[in-house]
């Protein structure tokens, strides 16, 4: 392959791989294959595929195929940057899942019923108004519920004849996506950091048991970063200091930057989404476009929050717009580019990609944020593309991307200590070469 040379750990773990495939994939579907920032996960990886002599999964849409490795991650930018390096990945859920979209029809049919309810329960008085109120509430639920995709497992799925999945950054993969994964009875192999987050709730299903290979030792390399020490320390939950790290590391007080100094410092990660709306505003403004709540030009920085895989779109991916116009209540237009220069759109007469049309609401929510908007709008989102300012993210949405550069402001995120810790380890490996820890 390379010229590379497996340290004796990893060597270790090529074999342990291969043995587990070779030998006892029907007594232990699932080989967990973990290591912390710097351990070489990626490589082992790719020298364990080698040996066994494993291409990429091809299906060809007349139902034939060549069985081989399906590989595939919990986030639709970390299978990008993955299929940017040379390994062929999908979204776990664009894998395994066909989605079920409730009609126009059924929606209105349970609006209705709500509002004979609500008419039947103004009539009635004491407990027996106390009870209605409380069925309407949860039809008013489930008719929420109705208005976004449910997903099904798809039997047809490259999981069904694919020789083995891998599955990389798990660690926010859930019990009941492990499960429907595990079902297609294929031998798996999962790549996990059990350091980084978990889902938004619960624990993540294949990092809460005990690896088979767990790499700890750091590459020499990856040692003497700086980045991989604060991670270290963070993930041991080791005070931090203020002071620099090396020439582009360092821990700072919030104080100490400016927000046109962050506008040069990378991209700035945080906690709370309440803290993500509060950091866009400040960073708009610095960058001079705080006059107006929608975007208004090439340099804003848009991130997407929709997989549109018609159009190339990818949940995370940062979008460049052009040419905008307001078209309403609703949405917006604009000429869309994605980070490699591609312009992205439903093609036009011509064969060319055109204008897209953008949902306002979640750029409305950065100045005034209402939790039911986006439950009023559901069948004009269906149709539009979805996106936010992506000045400041949280770790959660960073989970699976990196940059040169990151700043980190920590806004105390964690309710535990263990949860601290994940959260600042996340934070922190997200950058490549430059790092500003902001306390």
């Amino acid at each position: 392959m390379t010229d590379f040379t497996p340290s004796p750990a990893q060597a270790a773990a090529i074999r342990a791989i291969r043995e587990w495939f070779e030998t006892r994939t029907q007594e232990q579907q699932v080989f967990r294959l973990f290591g912390h920032a710097g351990s070489g996960k990626s490589t082992v990886l790719k020298f364990a595929l080698d040996e066994l002599g494993l291409s990429p999964h091809r299906s060809a849409k007349d139902g034939t195929c060549i069985p081989g490795v399906v590989t595939a991650t919990f986030t639709g930018k970390a299978a990008l940057v993955l299929t940017r390096k040379g390994t062929s990945a999908r979204t776990i859920h664009s894998l395994i899942y066909s989605a079920i979209e409730a009609t126009e029809e059924e929606i209105e049919a349970a609006a209705r019923k709500i509002r004979e309810a609500e008419d039947t329960a103004r009539r009635l008085t004491g407990f027996e108004r106390t009870t209605a109120e409380a069925g309407i509430e949860a039809m008013r639920q489930a008719l929420s519920a109705m208005k976004h995709p449910r997903f099904a497992l798809n039997p047809q799925s490259d999981a069904a004849d694919a020789r083995l999945i891998v599955l990389d950054e798990v660690s926010m993969v859930g019990e009941e996506m492990a499960r429907d994964l595990m079902s297609f009875g294929k031998p798996i192999l999962v790549l996990g950091d059990p350091g980084q987050l978990p889902p938004i709730k619960g624990e993540g299903a294949f990092t809460r048991d005990a690896p088979d290979v767990m790499l700890t030792e750091i590459h020499r390399q990856a040692a003497e970063s700086a980045i991989i020490r604060l991670a270290t320390m963070a993930r041991k939950g080791e005070p931090i200091g203020f002071g620099t790290y090396d020439t582009h590391v360092a821990k700072l007080r919030k104080g100490d930057i400016t927000p046109e100094q962050a506008l040069r410092g990378g991209q700035l990660i945080c906690g709370m989404n309440a803290t993500r709306l509060q950091l866009n505003n400040a960073m708009r403004a610095a960058a001079g476009f705080g006059g107006s709540f929608l975007p208004t030009g090439p340099g804003e920085k848009i991130i997407c929050l929709k997989n549109q895989n018609d159009l190339g779109l990818i949940n995370g991916m940062f979008v460049t717009l052009e040419d905008i116009v307001d078209e309403g209540s609703l949405y917006f237009s604009a000429i869309v580019t994605d980070e490699d220069g591609r312009r992205i759109g439903p093609l036009d007469a011509e064969g060319r990609p055109g204008r897209l049309r953008i949902y306002k609401g979640h750029f409305e929510d950065h100045i005034a944020f209402d939790r039911r908007r986006h439950d009023r709008d559901w069948r004009a989102k269906k149709r539009l593309t979805e996106a936010t300012f992506g000045w400041a993210i949280t770790a959660h949405k960073a989970q699976g991307s990196q940059w040169e550069n990151v700043i980190v402001w920590d806004d105390g995120l964690g309710r535990t200590e263990l949860d601290r810790r994940r959260w600042l380890y996340t934070a922190i490996t997200r950058a490549e070469r430059g790092l500003v820890l902001l306390a």
